[in-house]
C-alpha cells in the first residue's frame, strides 16, 4: 500500500496554487527600452518582433503604460548617432545628451518609475567596444574613468540605478567613489557581476548597431572582458568583488542558459540578484511562436517563472509587457 502520493497536492488547480513555491508578478519585471534621436518616431527591430527604437515623446508614452501595467522599473539603451561616437565616449556624459534627456522626461512624466540607465561605452564607440582602446586592447582604467562620468551624469539627470553592463575590473568601486563625492548616496549600483561573451546578444546589438567592428586591428569580439561561458566558479569571484566594491544588486546574463549560475550565486550570497532574459532567448521563443511550435503566452510565463526559481529577484526582460498583459487577465 502506497501512504505517501505526491499526487495529492496536485489534484486541482486550488491546491496546486496553495502550496505553489514561486509567484511570478508584474513587481519581478524591468523592461528594457531602446531609444533614438528625433519625434514621433518609432523603428521596428526585425530580429525582435513587438520591440522598438521610439524617440523620447514616444518613449515616456510607453513608460505610462508600462507604469499603469504594474512594471515599475525601466532600463534604457540609446541609439546613438554615427557623427557622436569616438573613441573617448564623451557623449555618454554630456549633459543635453540623448540618455540624460530621456531619463529627466520619464523622471518628469512618471515619477514613481525607476530608471536604470546602462553605463557602457559600446554605443558611443567608433569601434562598438564597451572599453576605450590604445594600440589595439581595451584600456580597463581609462574606460573605468569614463564610466564613472557617464554615471555621475545619469545621476545628475534623475537616474535611480546605474547598470554598469561594461565587465571592467574594478568599475564598481570607481563609480561609487565618484557617485559618493558628488553627493548621489542615494543613487544605487546594478552591477553586471557575471556577463557572459554569448552568442545570444545579436538582435540587441543588432537594435544598436553596438557590436565589434570587424574591419579595423583591434579584438573582434568581447572575450577579454566578458566572461567565458565554459566557467562558472568564475562567477561567483566576480560577483563577490562587486559586492566588496559597493554593488547594490548584481546581475547575471543572460538567463536560460546560464540558470545554473543564477542557482549558484543565490547560494552564496544575500544581495538582491537580477537576471537578464537577453535578446536571442526572446527571438526563439517568438519565432517559435509565430510557426507555431510554441504556446507563445505558456511559454512566457513558464520561462521568466523558471528565473525566479532559480533564485532572481528582478527580471530583465523584453516580454516585460507582454508578460503584465498575460498576468493582468
Amino acid at each position: 500500500m502506497i501512504h505517501s502520493r505526491n499526487r495529492r497536492l496536485r489534484v486541482n488547480e486550488s491546491i496546486r496554487s496553495l502550496v505553489r513555491e514561486n509567484i511570478l508578478t508584474t513587481d519581478d519585471f524591468v523592461m528594457p527600452i531602446f531609444v533614438m534621436e528625433g519625434e514621433n518616431q518609432q523603428e521596428a527591430i526585425p530580429s525582435m518582433p513587438g520591440i522598438f527604437r521610439r524617440s523620447i515623446d514616444l518613449t515616456v508614452k510607453e513608460c505610462k503604460e508600462l507604469f499603469s501595467l504594474g512594471i515599475k522599473s525601466v532600463n534604457l539603451y540609446m541609439k546613438v548617432s554615427e557623427h557622436l561616437k569616438d573613441n573617448t565616449g564623451k557623449e555618454a556624459w554630456n549633459k543635453d545628451g540623448l540618455m540624460q534627456q530621456t531619463i529627466k522626461a520619464i523622471k518628469d512624466a512618471v515619477p514613481g518609475m525607476i530608471v536604470m540607465p546602462d553605463v557602457a561605452l559600446d554605443p558611443y564607440s567608433i569601434y562598438g567596444h564597451d572599453g576605450i582602446i590604445e594600440n589595439g586592447k581595451i584600456m580597463n582604467d581609462a574606460t573605468n574613468d569614463a564610466l564613472a562620468r557617464m554615471s555621475v551624469s545619469h545621476a545628475e539627470a534623475g537616474a535611480d540605478i546605474v547598470a554598469p553592463s561594461d565587465m571592467m575590473d574594478g568599475r564598481v568601486m570607481a563609480i561609487r567613489e565618484a557617485l559618493e563625492e558628488s553627493g548621489f548616496t542615494d543613487v544605487g549600483i546594478l552591477s553586471y557581476s557575471a556577463k557572459y561573451a554569448s552568442s545570444f546578444y545579436g538582435p540587441f546589438r543588432s537594435a544598436l548597431d553596438s557590436a565589434p567592428k570587424d574591419n579595423m586591428d583591434i579584438p573582434k569580439d568581447k572575450k577579454t572582458y566578458q566572461m567565458d561561458f565554459h566557467n562558472s566558479r568564475e562567477a561567483l569571484n566576480e560577483v563577490f568583488k562587486d559586492i566588496d566594491e559597493g554593488a547594490d544588486i548584481i546581475m547575471i546574463k543572460p538567463g536560460l542558459p546560464y540558470l545554473d549560475i543564477v542557482s549558484k550565486v543565490r547560494e552564496a550570497i544575500d544581495l538582491p540578484i537580477a537576471v537578464y532574459n537577453v535578446s536571442g532567448e526572446y527571438a526563439m521563443v517568438k519565432a517559435a511562436a509565430q510557426n507555431g511550435w510554441l504556446d507563445n503566452d505558456k511559454t512566457i510565463i513558464e520561462s521568466l517563472t523558471c528565473f525566479k526559481r532559480a533564485g532572481a529577484d528582478l527580471i530583465f526582460t523584453y516580454f516585460a509587457k507582454e508578460a503584465a498583459m498575460i498576468l493582468n487577465k
